[in-house]
């Protein structure tokens, strides 16, 4: 997941940490960036680092809503909960997703593809109710958008996941 960069990036943070009050935040932006959320063990060593005992560190991660103590899945839904998209029925939309999906918003399926999230406002107003999954923008969305949706890239999935396994038995 993390390149050469970003682990670099991570080491050299935790090398420069000077004991400096407020280099925690970028210390655990740093371990995320690499992991792509953080780890136990990113924990014991920006402990070991910084003197800052992993409760305390633990407390930090769990206040700020940007930090993620478990991996994100491959593709993330983002569901847009903003006054347009509450108002053409976001809620109902959210229960979709959680039911197509199989976890609740904040949390990741079990094979890693979906993690469910909400966001306060996308953006996209006019094509209200709005999700993004990763990059791309979905409006105007109902129950049967969504559901096709999803499906469409989990069957996706499947086939790149059988066309691999085709390709592995053949050598």
């Amino acid at each position: 997941m993390a390149d050469t960069k970003t682990k670099n990036g991570f080491n050299f943070q935790l090398w420069r940490y000077d004991g400096e009050p407020g280099e925690l935040i970028p210390l655990l932006q740093a371990a995320q960036d690499h992991y792509g959320y953080i780890p136990e063990h990113a924990i014991e060593h920006i402990s070991a680092a910084t003197g800052i005992t992993p409760s305390k560190i633990y407390g930090v991660i769990t206040f700020y809503n940007q930090f993620r103590l478990q991996p994100m899945g491959k593709y993330v839904i983002r569901l847009c909960e903003g006054t347009a998209c509450h108002v053409a029925g976001a809620r109902t939309l959210r229960e979709v997703i959680e039911d197509e999906v199989g976890v609740h918003e904040g949390e990741t399926d079990d094979d890693g593809l979906f993690t469910v999230l909400t966001v306060a406002c996308i953006g996209c107003c006019s094509l209200a109710p709005v999700m993004l999954v990763n990059e791309e923008t979905y409006g105007k969305l109902d129950p049967k958008k969504i559901r096709s949706i999803l499906r469409k890239i989990r069957r996706e999935e499947q086939q790149k996941s059988q066309g691999k396994q085709t390709a592995q038995a053949a050598k």
